[in-house]
């Protein structure tokens, strides 16, 4: 292979991407899957985990297979491939007794030097029941026993694979197109380099994000609720962020959340951990936590490492 092609090569795999889906039963792994898919990867369903090598050689093949094809021509020119390589596979406890070589063949993945990036579909038992409910079908796990009691079964289960996730997804909050957004946010057609940081605005009262890495509260600043003037504006007005940001202590929030947020997302790409989510909540989700996310993540989105993106959870709620 002459020195182009092994560049190409590298460069073919280094955007060459591949996901696992995973998590709660009723938690969104099939909307994720129909996103991605309209956005143009290559999805698997319900796959057995002894199979992942197999979609990983075929990546690898595909890149390959890029760097050694002749370069099609239109009118003397060359045509570039069509995109990089994206693939996905939806792995979860459908698949009964296979399900718990899941660890097994991430691990052996790695071991030849592939990292996929593992996201975890999650929510409140309670959204799950609903769901279940709604849609009146069994969990996987259900059997003869309480709709609950399969659900703690299966939390239970997959416990260690939340843990070692990329980028987990509380979706009880979320209505299917809010969960849309949020994933291509996260993987759809963008060529940005290093972290993806979702920095998400919440209000406590409506709980605290299952999925944030960091949490972060913004109730030591005085609320605008209080003033009438700017009650019914939300943080992603002018008159409200400039309230917000002129109080004591606010702009050295920003600075040190900042500060810290790259160290951390510095630490991160070195261990290959491509997705994070910064939380920061006030008393209802629509003042504080709106302008402090807006600004914290305008910082953050300076970085050239740093692709952010933002989620106001409960902008709207009241």
């Amino acid at each position: 292979m002459g020195e182009d092609a092994a560049r190409t090569a590298r460069e073919e795999l280094e955007q060459a991407q591949l996901i696992i889906i995973t998590g709660m039963s009723g938690a969104g792994k099939s909307t994720v899957a129909d996103v991605l898919e309209d956005e143009g990867w290559y999805v698997i369903d319900n796959l057995p985990p002894q199979l992942l090598e197999g979609v990983a050689d075929l990546v690898l093949e595909e890149a390959e297979r890029r760097s050694d094809r002749p370069a099609a021509t239109r009118s003397g020119r060359p045509v570039p491939p069509s995109g990089p390589i994206r693939a996905a596979a939806v792995v979860d406890v459908r698949t009964r007794g296979f399900f718990g070589n899941l660890t097994k063949s991430i691990d052996a993945l790695a071991g030849r030097g592939i990292h996929p990036s593992l996201v975890f579909l999650d929510a409140t038992d309670e959204s799950l029941v609903r769901r279940f409910e709604s849609v009146r079908r069994p969990h996987p796990l259900q059997g003869k026993g309480r709709l609950l009691d399969s659900i703690h079964s299966e939390r239970e289960l997959i416990s260690d694979l939340r843990s070692r996730a990329d980028l987990v997804i509380d979706t009880s909050g979320l209505n299917i197109y809010q969960l849309a957004r949020k994933v291509i946010s996260a993987f759809g057609q963008q060529r940005r380099p290093g972290t993806r940081l979702a920095v998400m605005s919440f209000g406590f009262k409506y709980g605290i994000p299952l999925d944030a890495d960091f949490v972060f509260d913004l109730r030591f600043l005085p609320n605008p609720f209080w003033i009438p003037e700017l009650r019914s504006s939300s943080g992603r007005d002018a008159p409200v962020a400039d309230f917000v940001l002129a109080q004591e202590g606010a702009t050295e929030f920003v600075a040190q959340v900042v500060a810290l947020l790259r160290t951390v997302l510095a630490g991160y790409e070195r261990e290959n951990r491509r997705y994070a989510t910064v939380a920061l909540g006030c008393t209802g989700g629509k003042h504080r936590s709106v302008a402090m996310a807006e600004r914290v993540a305008a910082e953050l989105g300076s970085a050239a490492e740093i692709a952010t993106f933002v989620v106001h959870r409960d902008l709207g709620q009241e």
